[in-house]
């Protein structure tokens, strides 16, 4: 017993004796909490997932990710009711996650005191901006504080477009939403937005696990942030996530179409397909091959996996 509760104040020791030595996990400790993925990563660790998977993921409904991830055991990757500067536009990117806390000036001292030793420029809530590449999104927990919680304005707005070409997720608020949505291409997802500055709030950490509601974002998920929601999808599931999230979509369009020429019944599209159906459905995609929006192999190997 008395190893045991060693070994545990050893663990705890080393958690805060790291926390004090740096602002963001290490490479190797964002590998750690992301190990199943398996593909290339930035030199922050973080996993890369591929852009042309990042656009095919606009298309796919969050209904579709959401019902794939919870059959995959995630069901906690979704949340909703956001206030959208662009909702028709959907964006999808690499999350980085920042948390933040309300402020307690002696921990506020040890992180800006590692900051400045890691030569970071600017208040707190600008470190995670400069982490930013192409195609990332700037995902932040501030605790659903809107007055004196505004993370950023229209400078940082700015700075963030120029480096990521993305926008923010915020569970919490914007200032000068005017200006920013003056700039093209940025979009946000916030719970409010207020005239006030960030007051009585500190870092917590940069490219750590986070709470955006109820979903659980660590460092490098794919983010589909669409009208209606934010699904926060694991790296390593994301192919899966699009490949069964296409089929589902040909599945349907086909399915419509044979029911408007009442070719078969409500019954049968709505049930396990007959041979006959599936020979139909794949002669279908012969000829349409136009619909598909996967490659054909692509297509084939996701099939001999399935049981439709």
């Amino acid at each position: 017993m008395r190893k045991k509760i060693f070994v545990f104040g050893l663990l705890a020791y080393v958690c805060i004796h790291a926390a004090a030595q740096q602002v963001t996990p290490t490479p190797d400790q964002v590998k750690s909490m992301t190990s199943k993925w398996k593909g290339e990563r930035f030199p922050d660790g973080r996993p890369k997932v591929p852009d042309q998977l990042l656009e095919r993921l606009k298309k796919v409904h969050l209904e579709e990710a959401w019902g794939i991830l919870r059959s995959r055991g995630y069901q906690n990757q979704f949340e909703g009711d956001w206030m959208i500067e662009h909702p028709d536009s959907a964006m999808t990117g690499r999350a980085v996650t920042a948390q933040y806390i309300p402020l307690r000036p002696d921990y506020d001292t040890v992180i800006r005191n590692v900051g400045k030793a890691e030569k970071r420029i600017g208040n707190t809530n600008s470190w995670p901006i400069d982490v930013l590449k192409e195609g990332d999104i700037y995902v932040a927990d501030s605790y659903g504080k809107i007055a004196d919680g505004t993370l950023i304005g229209d400078n940082l707005g700015n700075a963030i477009y120029a480096k990521s070409h993305r926008g923010v997720i915020f569970y919490g608020s914007v200032r000068d939403v005017e200006g920013l949505d003056e700039i093209k291409g940025f979009n946000s997802w916030t719970k409010g937005n207020d005239p006030s500055y960030i007051q009585q709030m500190m870092l917590g950490g940069i490219n750590v696990p986070i709470r955006i509601g109820r979903a659980t974002v660590l460092p490098g998920d794919a983010v589909l942030a669409k009208k209606y929601g934010v699904v926060f999808i694991p790296a390593h599931l994301l192919e899966d996530v699009i490949l069964n999230a296409e089929f589902i979509s040909l599945r349907d369009q086909f399915g419509h179409q044979r029911l408007r020429e009442q070719k078969y019944t409500p019954g049968q599209i709505d049930t396990q397909w007959t041979e006959e159906i599936k020979k139909d459905f794949l002669k279908w995609l012969d000829d349409n091959p136009d619909k598909l929006p996967m490659s054909r192999a692509e297509l084939e190997k996701f099939l001999k996996d399935r049981t439709w």
